[in-house]
């Protein structure tokens, strides 16, 4: 057990450099294959100025939103052209036929908003939706995926006509207009595109407008080639003309209803894609609600995230909670690294049981999100051995403030995690101060692989995060399919700020392990004293209340391992399922210095390195 200890946050000149932990940052990127292109912007991963900040994936993406900025937009319109963007360069992991959620801090009433763009299923969706009726038994999770089943009511294109009608200054068609360049004149093929659709290329070849658009010729698009999507740039034009409800109130919702109920597959394919139940009435009733944030305090910061049906707000801020009872400092790097895993392995407890659409459950948000309930699971937590997966989860219905503890963690139930790792995040801010944290996906690298046919997107197969069946035996499952319900997500783009004003804006990609990488971006900044850049740079391990901890490369070489081993920890290499290589996470980040600049930073390596830059750089 331990004694709580609370300590002062490090910040500024008391940055530390942790030797363990840091990674050597590339200033910047060439091209792919070695020579810059013509029209591909720079690519750097760090960017220190003024006048506001965009960070992603890609170079393309991030210019895209530069220029609004540059042109007078605030960050609400940056993020969403940089969004548009994504869709071009970043197909497989985000666009309009996707989801995602949306946090806004707006700096003129110091109040953080989110919008929640989550997919919705469709009316036709039942508790026993993908339980095979020949069999009795739940569907394989390929098949799942692999059909017209898996496929929600989009949110994006409602979340960006949201986005911009509240805090944007821009009409959607200028937002859009970035992004129908791109798809127009075409993008340089990187050695991520590259592997992603190689990686896809046995069920891409199974739908025809999919085989079509992404393996011309039969093939994946070579690497330093030239990319267009011209069914796309015409789709972004037919909204811009139309507006946002010829996507829900017409043709192009009638159109993603019908691609979903009859998979367009090819002649004679080898691959059986189940037709979906998606109809153009469920697209016409969806709605992206703007909701309050979820809010923790840690170490005298306020940590904004999103709420369910997302369940990275209230695991993220559980795992803060509980750290908060404990002294992790960069003097002793073998406990910082065991308490990190700890907090996540006992908050995932919690989010397997308790975490769903609170509009179909009582989610226990407040509960979940208190100091209290963060000192009761902090209990559990050894300073010298490890804890047993899977954990039983608490009741945060009733949080005692550590006045008492179990004996000891009696067993819970292991959740197979079955979330897409290729979704996509992005920040922005603009020179008045307001900033955007946006993850956006399509679940699977590739979602549903059904493209729209003549439209340029794929469309998600988000409802396979539901839970196909009840995970814990005799409770009630949060996550179980329905009519209109949203799957829990673990999406988490978080807004940090200090003393009411922006301090942090984090986010990644990553499925389940989306969570783990945001925790641990904010213990590597605030508790380590590593600069931002460092934070997102550093080796990933990510502990989700199982039998083993996922790790990459980088991380099992560090010295600290053999000293967590002997602590119990088992740490295995992540698979790369959803990523041609072993990576967690591909984060993008701001923070906001003492002297009025803010540092964009991006991945220098994860999926080939992302882009950060601003509108004024430092001199």
């Amino acid at each position: 057990m331990h004694t709580p200890t609370r300590r002062p946050f490090r910040t500024g000149a008391a940055l530390v450099a942790t030797a363990a932990l840091t990674v050597s940052l590339t200033a910047a990127r060439a091209a792919p294959d070695g020579r810059h292109h013509p029209g591909e912007p720079p690519r750097s991963p760090v960017a220190t100025g003024f006048g506001g900040a965009v960070a992603s994936v890609s170079p393309y993406a991030t210019q895209a939103g530069l220029d609004v900025l540059e042109h007078g937009g605030n960050a609400v319109d940056a993020a969403v052209a940089t969004a548009a963007a994504l869709g071009v360069v970043e197909p497989y992991s985000a666009g309009i036929g996707g989801g995602g959620f949306f946090v806004y801090y707006d700096a003129r009433t110091h109040k953080v908003s989110t919008i929640d763009g989550r997919e919705t299923g469709p009316a036709a969706m039942t508790t026993n939706f993908f339980i095979d009726p020949a069999t009795g038994q739940p569907l394989a999770f390929a098949d799942a995926v692999n059909s017209g089943l898996s496929v929600g009511v989009p949110g994006t294109l409602m979340t960006w006509a949201t986005a911009l009608d509240k805090w944007g200054t821009i009409p959607l068609r200028k937002a859009l207009q970035g992004g129908t360049d791109i798809a127009e004149n075409g993008f340089v093929v990187d050695p991520t595109f590259n592997s992603f659709t190689a990686m896809n290329q046995a069920r891409f070849s199974q739908i025809a407008p999919t085989a079509k658009l992404f393996l011309p010729n039969g093939a994946p698009p070579a690497v330093g080639s030239v990319f267009r999507n011209p069914d796309l740039a015409d789709t972004y034009k037919l909204i811009a003309k139309d507006g946002p409800g010829v996507f829900y109130h017409g043709v192009l919702g009638q159109e993603v209803a019908n691609t979903a109920q009859h998979p367009p597959t090819v002649a004679n394919p080898t691959m059986y894609f189940r037709p979906g139940v998606l109809t153009a009435s469920d697209i016409a009733h969806y709605t992206a609600p703007v909701q309050a944030p979820t809010h923790v305090n840690y170490q005298g910061l306020d940590v904004y995230s999103i709420a369910p049906p997302s369940s990275g707000g209230t695991t993220v801020g559980e795992a803060l909670n509980i750290l908060s009872n404990f002294d992790v400092s960069p003097s002793d790097q073998v406990q910082a690294l065991h308490l990190y895993d700890e907090a996540a392995r006992v908050a995932f407890a919690d989010r397997n049981r308790w975490v769903g659409d609170a509009a179909f459950n009582n989610v226990p948000v407040r509960g979940l999100t208190s100091a209290a309930y963060g000192k009761d699971r902090s209990c559990l937590i050894s300073a010298t051995s490890t804890l047993t997966s899977p954990v039983a989860p608490g009741d945060p219905s009733a949080p005692h403030g550590g006045t008492t503890c179990p004996a000891g963690a009696p067993g819970g139930t292991e959740v197979a995690g079955t979330e897409g790792l290729s979704t996509t995040h992005l920040v922005t801010a603009d020179k008045w101060g307001d900033v955007v944290s946006y993850t956006l996906t399509i679940e699977q690298t590739g979602g549903s692989a059904i493209t729209v046919p003549g439209r340029g997107f794929l469309l998600n197969n988000e409802m396979t995060d539901f839970d196909f069946t009840p995970v814990h035996p005799g409770a009630p499952d949060p996550n179980l399919p329905d009519s209109g319900k949203r799957p829990r997500s673990s999406m988490s783009p978080t807004i940090v700020l200090k003393d009411g004003r922006p301090f942090l804006a984090v986010g990644s990609p990553g499925g389940a392990s989306i969570i783990t990488t945001v925790l641990q971006i904010l213990v590597n900044r605030v508790d380590l004293g590593m600069s931002l850049p460092a934070a997102i740079a550093a080796p990933r391990a990510s502990q989700r209340d199982r039998s083993v901890t996922d790790a990459e490369p980088a991380f099992l070489n560090l010295p600290q391992i053999p000293a967590l081993q002997a602590l119990g920890e088992n740490f295995v290499l992540v698979a790369p399922s959803g990523t041609p290589t072993p990576e967690i996470g591909a984060a993008t980040g701001l923070e906001f210095l003492p002297n009025g600049e803010v540092q964009a930073a991006a991945e220098p390596a994860r999926r080939g390195g992302g882009s950060a830059m601003v509108v004024h750089p430092a001199r």
